[in-house]
Formats: C-alpha cells, sequence, structure tokens
C-alpha cells in the first residue's frame, strides 16, 4: 500500500506503478480530487473509492457515474472503508487482469508497468494502448467489440472514432507480435472486433 499526500504526488506514483484499487480523498491540497480521478481514468481503467464530506446526492452521483465504484461520507470508520475495499474488488475481480499476464513463450504483458516482453525484450506502451490491452486481456480469448475499446482506450474524448481502435490495434501488433501482418495473439473478428488469446 502506498500513500500521497497531494495530487500531483498521486498522479507522479501513478507513472511507476498501478494499484489494485484507488482510495481518493476529493479534499487535497493544489489540485481537485474530480481532477486527479480524471487523469487517474485517462492513465489507467482504475477502480476508485472517493472520499468526501459533501453529502449532497447530486454530488455522489455524478461522481460516481463519471470515476468511481463507491462513494463513502467521512467522517466513516475504518471497518465500512476495508468491508467497501472489499466489495469493489469483488465486483471487479474478474474484471482486472493479474499484475504479469504470460500468454506464450516470446509475449509476457505487465498492465501495471505500462510494458510487455517480446522475446525477452522489453518494449513500452503508451498509456491508451495499455488501456487497449487491458481491457483485451480482462476478457482473454473473448472478442472485445470496437465500440467497447473505444470506451476503453478514449473514454475522456467525446467524439472518439472507431478508426482510433484500428491505428492502436495495429501499433500494438508492431510491437507485440513477432510477425505483425500475421498475428498470433491479438487477432481480428471482421466487423466486430478483437480478440487477445494466448499462442496455441
Amino acid at each position: 500500500m502506498s500513500t500521497a499526500r497531494s495530487g500531483k504526488e498521486a498522479l507522479q506514483q501513478l507513472d511507476k506503478g498501478w494499484p489494485e484499487i484507488i482510495v481518493l480523498d476529493l479534499m487535497m491540497p493544489g489540485m481537485d480530487g474530480e481532477e486527479v480521478a480524471a487523469q487517474i481514468k485517462r492513465r489507467a481503467d482504475l477502480p476508485i473509492i472517493v472520499l468526501s464530506a459533501i453529502t449532497a446526492g447530486e454530488s455522489k452521483v455524478k461522481l460516481i457515474e463519471r470515476y468511481a465504484e463507491d462513494y463513502i461520507t467521512k467522517p466513516f470508520e475504518y471497518t465500512e472503508l476495508r468491508a467497501r475495499i472489499k466489495r469493489v474488488r469483488q465486483r471487479l475481480g474478474a474484471q482486472i487482469p493479474g499484475r504479469e499476464i504470460r500468454l506464450g513463450p516470446d509475449l509476457t504483458l505487465v498492465p501495471e508497468r505500462k510494458e510487455c516482453f517480446v522475446a525477452g525484450k522489453r518494449v513500452k506502451l503508451s498509456p491508451t494502448e495499455v488501456r487497449v490491452l487491458t481491457a483485451l486481456a480482462a476478457n482473454l480469448g473473448k472478442v472485445v467489440t470496437t465500440d467497447q475499446l473505444t470506451l476503453h482506450g478514449w473514454s475522456e474524448i467525446d467524439a472518439a472514432d472507431p478508426s482510433y481502435v484500428w491505428v492502436a490495434i495495429r501499433r500494438l501488433r508492431q510491437k507485440i507480435e513477432i510477425d505483425p501482418d500475421h498475428p498470433r495473439y491479438l487477432l481480428t473478428e471482421r466487423g466486430v472486433g478483437y480478440r487477445l488469446v494466448p499462442a496455441a
């Protein structure tokens, strides 16, 4: 477990590694908590539990709809926070890929560090590529539609186009496939979307 005293410090820590879950206090120095939540979601689709002294129902609904899995009003009991963390982890557990995903002898993904290893060599991934790849890894072997990938990869852009996904997939193949023109791991389901599969 790690802590941060400000939004800026939290985002700096996020660049070093992704936690399994984030507990975010809206009252922080230097940066509005809602802006921190927005920036976190731009980098990774990580589950967020919001802490706040604001009790207005409309504020809660807005934050939960846009950024958070849950919302706790201060003051609160630690046992309540622990129970809520457990519940969010259980609810999202099947959607959050493991820290390291080995798909074959020449491909290992490490989503929390925004990287992968191809034939033993470390390859850096962009934040968008990580979000797309994480969505695929969370549904390993299953088809993820282009619309779903658009939402995962570009949730902060209102007019995100499906062509963004095609470009991201092409770049990912260039990074993770030994032969990008004949992919083994990142497969196309024509007219539907894409699948990430382990090596046969």
